[in-house]
């Protein structure tokens, strides 16, 4: 039987609605934790991969050279997830209960670290490149191997990493037993772990019992595939592109800012496009308010140009890249505020110094990190170093994850 020509269309046209819904719907759930094109997912009863990686103790590490435990963790972790940080005191402790039992626990770093835009380092000091891995290891008092897979992620794919942490227990035998979170606590303090997933496996195992629970979902940051680098990049450009309000200012207007009634931590700069040390040092406090664009953190900058010089002011901090981050707009719509950059226009210098710092000595650049409820955290007259300043800011803030 033969549709009628308009019924037919109506129809045709009512599946092609459909498709496109489905497939709207498939990109809304897209998962930011998926695997890319050649992983794969180890399942229980999976036999371990083989692998050959560097140590940051000069070696290669490979799946033989644990032959003789009874039990063998491969926890993937890295430099720079504050997830990854709060487990990090927890699965040392585990190793450190574990000694002579039989038990084997190898870390693997698998993140690329051309996959990380710069405000998802707003919790470390390092990234994860190799030689950083080095020096993360050595200030946290690693008592395991660690192992770099980021430049091929061979590793990370064969064994199905979605996240740092996430770790997979092998038996004797070497077959999965485990896999999932290493427990269920995103915070550095023990006390509030309620499930600890692998802890239990392990103890099941060297008991001789079934383990309790197989298999647990893993949280933390995605694994940094080299196939981010594309989107690493439009973060770049669309930073380079953010444009920039600039607004007079006050020292009553720059006395609120100073008594910091929020919750975020403040870096205040004060400089000129005519300062030599303040446009030198520009590239630093833009790239320190972007490191630390995901948290709660804002750079306000008052600039000591002319009045009518706004066009100026305005243009050279567009050409730093020194635009708003996203996360900062609420609060300042919150707080009746437009912008981050000003351009002092009151008459006395010294009425700016007596509201931002009276131990400001007189010359700028100036810069002073206030803490929520205005106490100065750190001052430093003349242009920042920017390593010591990221480090003062990451001091205060904390390398973890902290409940409300």
């Amino acid at each position: 039987m033969k549709l009628p020509v308009v019924f037919a269309a109506v129809l045709l046209a009512s599946l092609c609605l459909a498709v496109a819904a489905d497939g709207k719907k498939s990109a809304k759930k897209a998962d930011p934790h998926a695997l890319p094109g050649g992983a794969r997912e180890l399942n229980i009863g999976d036999a371990a991969p083989d692998f050959a990686l560097p140590g940051i103790d000069g070696r290669t590490h490979r799946l033989a050279d644990y032959k003789d435990a009874r039990l063998l963790m491969i926890a993937f972790i890295s430099n720079h997830c504050p997830d990854s940080h709060a487990a990090e005191g927890r699965i040392k402790q585990l190793v450190a209960d574990m000694k002579g039992r039989g038990f084997a626990l190898v870390a693997v770093n698998p993140n690329n670290p051309d996959g990380l835009r710069l405000d998802e380092l707003g919790y470390s000091k390092y990234n994860d490149g190799f030689d950083d891995m080095k020096k993360y290891a050595a200030e946290q008092g690693f008592n395991f191997p660690y192992l770099y897979d980021g430049e091929k992620q061979a590793m990370a794919k064969a064994y199905g990493c979605l996240a740092t942490p996430h770790v997979f227990l092998f038996d004797a035998e070497r077959k999965l037993r485990y896999k999932g979170q290493f427990d269920d606590s995103r915070f550095a303090d023990a006390a509030r772990v309620k499930s600890h997933d692998a802890r239990n496996a392990v103890e099941a195992l060297l008991a001789g019992k079934p383990v309790p629970v197989e298999t647990t979902k893993p949280h933390g940051c995605s694994t940094k595939w080299m196939e981010k680098k594309n989107t690493v990049a439009e973060a770049e450009e669309k930073w380079a592109k953010t444009p920039v309000d600039v607004e007079l200012i006050d020292a009553a207007g720059v006395a609120a800012l100073r008594k910091n009634g929020t919750k975020k931590v403040r870096l205040f700069n004060v400089w000129a496009t005519w300062c030599g040390p303040c446009v030198a040092e520009f590239p630093e406090l833009v790239m320190t308010a972007r490191k630390f664009g995901l948290r709660d953190f804002e750079l306000i900058t008052i600039s000591m140009d002319e009045e009518g010089d706004v066009a100026k002011v305005k243009a050279f901090l567009e050409k730093k890249g020194a635009g708003l981050p996203d996360k900062l707009k609420p609060s300042l719509k919150a707080e009746g505020r437009k912008t981050n950059s000003y351009l002092y226009g009151g008459d006395s210098p010294k009425a700016l110094m007596a509201v931002l710092d009276p131990h400001w000595p007189g010359a700028i650049p100036h810069s002073v990190l206030v803490a929520p409820g205005g106490e100065i955290l750190w001052r430093h007259n003349g242009a920042v170093n920017g390593e010591e300043l990221r480090a003062k800011i990451l001091e205060h803030m904390g390398p973890f994850y902290l409940p409300e």
